[in-house]
């Protein structure tokens, strides 16, 4: 049963699901209904004539007329069960109706396919994850993330929401064409089943945080739930995000600034840094759940079980929605808190759940 479920909820049907919405929201649906009850009443009127002459007019005998007719319609009827001209001439008449109905829904079949493909290739689609990254916008900074994403352990889906004519992150990057402010285009990128949206100004101008803006708002009006990370160019606009409430907001300039003059002061630091959170040759950041034998227990000797059990080393801990580092070695652990730690791996550790991460915000 939950393989089934699980087929059902691919994201290639919700797709197909969404293309099949669309266009029989714009279709005239009396074209059909007419063709179907035009079918109905031929069929009908067509059992009755075979039935009067070519059967000895038993009630039975006219279900058997209706069912070589409908049979019949869809070419697996028995040619033998007419014997009369009458019949012979019903038999031609149905099969010609078959042939038109075929042809019509094998053409509908066929532009439907073909109206999904170029959709799809023109990012007019509808991504169908649940529980993915959506990217709004596109700029260097969203080229490196895509490639950061693609290699993390977690291996999320990723979805790339922009205003561009092609997909320029690859085939393992869904692409929505549209604006990210845009409440349609947002929901066509699957906003209210992702557990991240993250916003990257396209150009280095203050109109771009504008937008930045705009899209966090219409994010929070649309799913609230939804965590959104949002690089801004302007230090000066990281209280009006904060007030469109966003989750969390990267001044990458003063980020890259800070980070040089420590590596000024104390050489090495920016290569380590880069290498953190890049995933470079050595370990990497993560953030995961407190392990349930860790519970209770003093930082020290979740520190040493942490390194022994996992090769991860403890950077800091976060309780309700503040981060402790360099904690006292009375420190001891509660329900609910969280880790970041350095690892190679995420191993047996579990990535923090997304849920959890939602209500800190």
């Amino acid at each position: 049963m939950n393989r089934l479920r699980g087929i059902f909820d691919s994201p290639l049907l919700r797709r197909v699901s969404w293309h099949v919405k669309r266009i029989t929201g714009k279709m005239d649906g009396r074209f059909f209904t007419s063709l179907l009850a035009g079918l109905a009443i031929v069929i009908a009127v067509v059992s009755g004539i075979v039935w009067l002459s070519d059967t000895d007019r038993g009630l039975g005998d006219f279900g058997a007329s209706v069912h070589w007719s409908v049979t019949t319609v869809f070419g697996q009827g028995d040619a033998s069960y007419v014997t009369t001209p009458i019949g012979w001439a019903m038999g031609w008449l149905l099969g010609l109706f078959g042939v038109a109905i075929v042809a019509t829904i094998t053409g509908a079949l066929v532009g439907f396919v073909i109206d999904f493909l170029l959709k799809e290739g023109q990012g007019m689609g509808a991504a169908g994850y649940k529980d993915h990254i959506i990217i709004c916008g596109w700029n260097s900074t969203a080229r490196d993330l895509v490639t950061e994403l693609s290699t993390d352990a977690y291996e999320s889906e990723i979805v790339l929401l922009a205003d561009l004519e092609h997909n320029p992150a690859g085939n393992d990057v869904y692409f929505i064409r549209g604006e990210s402010s845009n409440a349609d285009d947002l929901n066509r990128a699957g906003i209210e089943h992702a557990h991240t949206a993250i916003v990257c100004p396209s150009d280095p101008g203050n109109e771009a945080d504008m937008s930045s803006i705009l899209t966090v708002l219409a994010i929070e009006t649309l799913a609230p739930q939804v965590r959104t990370v949002v690089e801004v160019n302007n230090p000066d606009h990281v209280d009006h995000l904060k007030r469109a409430d966003a989750d969390e907001v990267l001044v990458t300039s003063k980020l890259a600034s800070h980070l040089l003059a420590r590596s000024a002061l104390y050489p090495g630091l920016s290569e380590l840094i880069t290498d953190l959170v890049s995933g470079g040759e050595g370990s990497e950041l993560y953030r995961v759940d407190l392990p349930e034998d860790c519970l209770g227990l003093p930082i020290d000797e979740v520190s040493a079980r942490l390194r022994r059990d996992h090769g991860a080393t403890l950077i800091a801990v976060t309780r309700g929605d503040r981060t402790h580092n360099n904690l006292k070695s009375d420190f001891v652990f509660e329900r609910g808190d969280d880790l970041i730690v350095v690892a190679e791996s995420l191993g047996d550790l579990n990535p923090l759940q997304h849920s959890t991460a939602y209500s800190e915000a």
